[in-house]
């Protein structure tokens, strides 16, 4: 078998008619990711495949970075200043090593889907490449809004603070008629519960100012987010996202949630258990105003931020230095909070990934605790960041199939910093097709591909569709001006 040939992936007739018949071809709703709002506005070209592949400066893809510190390519050549032609054939080294990783096949299918490039991308062959990435990425078909326009994307959630004036999205808002997809904030209030990080009162002060409110104590607090869920959500906001790497549901006071912020604000030194008592509270009111606004509410939990301090302190976050978190009974104390969160019908749509895939079964069986009111409301999300592979999407798939209703699935998001990733999609729509090839091969489901196909145009693209709301009054061909596209995945 060739690599990455057409029945890649699919391992059986059934697996090749749901892909390439049904599930092949259908738009996609990038619902997270970590593009930058400017970058689309803008729309420049990029000089050459490195800017826009591997890093500019500290900004780019992480994945990719990890690989080249194990091949043992100098930092100079990952995130420093070394030179962009040199850092590219570092790369093509370290991907000669990289069979069997999941960054080896999407590295060739971003070089088949994007540039035409066929072949093995290494050493010998990565001259070449070189020379002819780079003269396609000086075309109009590379800036960033076609790149975005021909993957067949009709929306791009963005990640946002809640303290952003949204300026790139309110100019790509006046011109997504012609940009042929939407643009849209997802608010992530990291700095919020970041509340034993430096500069957390300089934070509520920019809060504050931006949303017209003096933030004084915990009321305050949850009033200045309430005007920036009513400013998101005129942006066409319909997600929040929040990073719990590690959580214990504590309940406390007003008074002494008051008391915690107010040593936040000055820097004081906080317990552990001051620390989970405020961000309980805080998730509460978070969850309260998710389901007042009708948002869906994302939880990316259980994994450890910056564990080589020396590299932090150098490069910042989001570098390459995170790994899966332990923690046991995180999802023991989630369930806390949805339970006293359902006594006040409090439950908004939401979607749970976890790092640690031991995790999965817990909160795939807590989440059918608390459905009701929709259909599917409560999900568990794609396999996420080191369980983004085919193995880790296929248990994914298997968990959710096995404890809820798969067909209600809200499918895969490209989580990534690069506009190449869309191929990401191709990649899980051929392991959800083998997926369910392999139970119609079995005799598990009905060898129907009518049925079965109806079910993968469903996770690929119409349950996200339906369920974050992204298009309330047009459809996207009522909305779109037609294009003539230059390249199609």
């Amino acid at each position: 078998m060739a690599l990455l040939d057409e029945d890649f992936l699919l391992e059986n007739d059934m697996a090749k008619k749901l892909f390439n018949d049904y599930a092949k071809d259908m738009p996609i709703i990038d619902f997270h990711c970590h593009l930058n709002p400017q970058e689309i506005y803008e729309n420049k070209n990029y000089p050459n495949i490195t800017r826009v592949w591997i890093n500019e400066a500290h900004y780019g893809d992480h994945y990719k970075w990890r690989l080249e510190r194990a091949n043992g390519v100098p930092e100079d050549l990952i995130t420093g200043d070394g030179d962009e032609y040199e850092k590219f054939m570092a790369w093509a080294k370290t991907i000669e090593n990289a069979a069997g990783n999941p960054l080896y096949e999407w590295t060739h299918l971003e070089l088949r889907r994007f540039f035409g490039i066929e072949g093995v991308f290494n050493e010998a062959s990565a001259p070449r490449i070189w020379k002819k990435a780079n003269q396609l990425l000086q075309t109009d078909a590379f800036k960033p809004r076609n790149l975005i326009r021909n993957s067949n994307v009709q929306a791009v959630c963005t990640t946002d603070d809640p303290a952003s004036d949204l300026k790139y999205h309110q100019l790509l808002k006046q011109e997504e008629r012609e940009n042929g997809f939407r643009t849209l904030p997802a608010m992530r209030p990291d700095k919020l519960i970041q509340i034993d990080r430096d500069g957390f009162g300089d934070y509520l002060q920019k809060l504050g100012q931006v949303s017209g409110t003096n933030i004084h104590d915990f009321e305050s607090l949850v009033a200045a987010l309430h005007q920036r869920f009513e400013f998101f959500n005129e942006m066409g906001g319909r997600l929040s996202d929040h990073s719990l790497l590690t959580y214990h549901f504590v309940e406390l006071s007003k008074a002494q949630i008051n008391t915690i912020l107010q040593k936040g604000i000055n820097n004081e030194p906080l317990s552990d258990h001051e620390i989970d008592g405020y961000l309980t509270a805080l998730l509460e009111a978070l969850m309260h105003l998710n389901t007042e606004f009708d948002w869906t509410m994302q939880f990316h939990i259980n994994s450890v931020r910056d564990i080589n301090r020396p590299m932090f302190q150098q490069l910042g976050p989001d570098t390459g230095y995170d790994a899966i978190g332990t923690q046991p009974d995180i999802v023991a104390h989630i369930q806390k909070l949805y339970t006293k969160m359902q006594d006040s019908q409090d439950i908004p749509k939401s979607i749970f990934y976890s790092l640690n895939p031991n995790d999965w079964m817990e909160l795939a069986t807590m989440m059918g605790c608390f459905q009701g009111g929709g259909k599917q409301r409560l999900q568990l999300g794609a396999g996420w960041w080191f369980n983004d592979t085919a193995e880790g999407m296929n248990e994914q798939l298997r968990i959710f199939a096995q404890q809820s209703l798969l067909p209600n699935f809200v499918g895969m998001l490209t989580d990534s910093r690069s506009f190449l990733s869309y191929p990401r999609h191709e990649y899980f729509r051929r392991v959800l097709c083998n997926f369910y090839g392999q139970l119609a091969e079995k005799g598990r489901v009905p060898d129907d591909e009518a049925y079965l196909g109806e079910i993968v145009q469903r996770i690929a693209y119409q349950n996200a569709y339906d369920f974050f709301g992204f298009f309330p009054d047009k459809t996207p061909a009522e909305l779109f001006a037609k294009h003539e596209t230059a390249f199609q995945l």
